[in-house]
């Protein structure tokens, strides 16, 4: 399973920072995030960035069990 990380908004979404999901791509992993935390969750995931150790993912990209997604959200400020 690979480690999912999660920043700001989304972190608040899911309840939480971090934890382990299965998939075999980028996108398998988002997709069981989606489904483990809903709709709300999904909302805001669908406006974030996603990395695969620490580089620019995309959905087809294969993760390991040695892998870290990350979901950083849009950073706004005043």
């Amino acid at each position: 399973m690979a480690v999912l990380r999660l920043f700001a908004s989304v972190r608040v979404a899911a309840g939480t920072g971090k934890l382990n999901i299965p998939g075999n791509t980028v996108g398998d992993v988002l997709t069981a995030a989606s489904q483990k935390f809903g709709d709300e969750y999904a909302g805001v995931a669908a406006n974030c960035r996603v990395w695969l150790n620490g580089e620019s993912a995309d959905p087809a990209d294969a993760v390991t069990d040695d892998d870290e997604v990350a979901l950083l959200p849009p950073v706004s400020g005043g």
